[in-house]
């Protein structure tokens, strides 16, 4: 339960209202190894820590992309380089990269939901061979929302498809306009040989994972970030109580037919 000294490298500013931090072990104490979908309790001293997951990994440290959002996101957006944050983790279940291989893989992500995939992405693009698949479908309120654009299209270089769709079009925006899951009967794959990961805003997930299933994805093979008030990172508290479980230990990651009943339960 003691956070671990990390110091921040850098802040790179995503849009308005995001950021990402690269963090580095301050004593080498903290362990910078982790698996895709798995999350941090980030320490600000002074004011309180927040769950945020692990989107990235450099030579030296992790990268954990935030949105501004409360006293403690806040406070991390006025870190700088040389600042000292507490860490915790990593904790939860991660990604299913072991049962998308010879699959094609579906991501669908929403707003800031993109960051939990983030480091999944990379991992599935730089090890696919090219026949198969890896189609990412991203929504977001505006294109000035998007995060990573720079990263995407050296992605989508690599072979990523990439399918972006808006909810409201601003400047020279030409694209999809409409929610994301518009977007999902329309887009190339194999539904029958494919593994998809969704994360977003719960009700988003909810709509994506119906339509996945309508389209032809069985429910085993459908995976979901689910987020709620995350305290303790070890399931003592109770904050994070879904159902008959503790989304700290016993997610993020969930399998759609594992939860799938808890998520049709308005108000849970």
């Amino acid at each position: 339960m003691l956070p671990s000294r990390y110091q921040v490298r850098r802040v790179r500013r995503e849009n308005a209202d995001t950021f990402t931090m690269e963090l580095t072990a301050s004593d080498q104490s903290g362990s910078v190894s982790f698996a895709p979908g798995q999350f941090n309790m980030l320490y600000v001293f002074g004011v309180g820590e927040a769950p945020i997951s692990i989107c990235g990994k450099t030579r030296n440290g992790l990268e954990h992309t935030t949105r501004t959002v409360g006293t403690v996101t806040s406070s991390l957006g006025r870190l700088r380089r040389g600042d000292v944050v507490g860490v915790r983790g990593p904790y939860g279940s991660c990604w299913p990269l072991a049962e998308a291989a010879g699959r094609d893989v579906v991501l669908v992500a929403g707003g800031i939901g993109l960051a939990p995939l983030r480091s999944a992405l990379q991992t599935i693009v730089a090890q696919r061979p090219l026949r198969h698949r890896v189609t990412l479908i991203y929504g977001v309120r505006t294109a000035e929302d998007m995060l990573y654009r720079q990263e995407l299209e050296r992605l989508r270089d690599r072979g990523l498809q990439l399918y972006v769709t808006v909810n409201r079009a601003t400047g020279s925006w030409h694209g999809n306009v409409g929610v994301v899951t518009s977007l999902i009967p329309r887009v190339p794959f194999d539904p029958l040989n494919c593994v998809a990961m969704v994360c977003g805003p719960e009700l988003m997930m909810r709509f994506s994972m119906e339509e996945l299933i309508k389209r032809g994805v069985p429910e085993q093979r459908i995976f979901l970030s689910l987020e709620r008030n995350m305290k303790c990172a070890v399931g003592f508290c109770g904050h994070c109580q879904f159902g008959p479980e503790f989304l700290c230990k016993d997610g993020p990651i969930f399998r759609c037919d594992r939860i799938r009943r808890w998520l049709n339960i308005a108000e849970l």
